[in-house]
């Protein structure tokens, strides 16, 4: 189990430094940020003054070791646009990002596991194609399309929601729902085919024949064992809280860490930028670990087979 742990955790710092350095790359070799900040029309001078001063005139490779030994230290950089701290930043917007996908996730758990499971239970009725329609009309619209249906019935025709801003509990509902409809969707077909696999298992065949009650048989074995699979998707979820709310965010004019990283990417703000992706690749790899460690307690033999084998 020790050489399972430490497998898990070394391939998330590689994933982890993968990301990063992918970021690094690409947002340098995108634009240069010194004249898109202070504008085209800014002096050679101001320039070149502005590039040395946060070290944009050194080599890359010079900027990459730089980097990395600064978050060695703890320093994430500061923002180019102000000054402040890349963490200060994104530290003031992670509350308004969570007050969104926190209920989003609740609200996909609540709608996306009980339809998946009462589809599986009535395959072919009119209840699993409904919901099954349902589900592909959730995850194959756009986010962005969607939100804007939304706010065009209940906030331009009916007046009921406002379509933006974040001054009450009403203006989180629009998003909420958005975020909530197309997670809800896929976690119902990922249900629906774990239960349908499970149920077709040759050990709940015979828990029927021998008598048992078909709720017993549901829930005692049917949902345990589906439950491994709809774990992954969940994890899944979960680690996406932030980097999902980008487009909604944006969308809904919601002051989240989405909205910010759109704002800082547009102004190569690249302190921000590179902050915020190592935050989400933290949290994907944090919620992946968790899901690794959640089957061996949902599946014994998981664990016992990690625990011999070290992978």
């Amino acid at each position: 189990m020790l050489r399972f742990t430490a497998l898990r955790l070394g391939r998330a710092l590689i994933t982890i430094v993968l990301v990063v350095t992918f970021a690094f790359v690409v947002l340098r070799l995108s634009g240069d940020p010194a004249l898109i900040i202070l504008g085209p029309e800014a002096p050679p001078e101001a320039i070149a003054a502005f590039r040395k001063s946060w070290g944009l005139d050194d080599p890359l490779w010079q900027q990459y070791i730089s980097y990395f030994y600064a978050i060695a230290q703890g320093e994430l950089g500061r923002s180019m646009r102000d000054g402040r701290a890349a963490v200060e930043l994104v530290a003031e917007r992670i509350p308004a990002t969570l007050a969104l996908t926190i209920p989003a996730l609740m609200l996909k758990l609540l709608i996306g596991i009980p339809a998946g499971i009462l589809a599986a239970l009535h395959r072919g009725s009119f209840a699993d194609r409904a919901i099954m329609l349902l589900s592909v009309a959730g995850f194959t619209v756009p986010s962005f399309v969607l939100g804007l249906v939304l706010v065009l019935i209940f906030a331009v025709q009916l007046g009921w929601l406002p379509s933006g801003g974040q001054d009450s509990w009403k203006h989180a509902i629009l998003p909420v729902v958005t975020l909530g409809i197309g997670g809800a969707a896929v976690l119902a077909r990922f249900t629906r085919s774990a239960m349908l696999e499970v149920l077709g298992q040759p050990y709940v065949r015979t828990a029927s024949a021998k008598g048992v009650p078909w709720r017993d048989v549901v829930v005692g074995h049917a949902l345990p064992n589906a439950a491994i699979p709809t774990v992954t998707i969940i994890g899944f979820m979960v680690g996406s809280l932030i980097a999902g709310a980008v487009v909604v965010e944006s969308v809904f004019s919601w002051p989240g860490v989405g909205r910010l990283l759109v704002v800082a990417v547009a102004n190569r703000d690249l302190a921000v930028v590179q902050c915020i992706l190592l935050l989400v690749a933290a949290t994907m790899v944090a919620a992946n670990l968790t899901v690794d460690f959640l089957y061996g307690f949902l599946d014994p033999r998981l664990r016992q087979t990690a625990g011999r084998s070290g992978s």
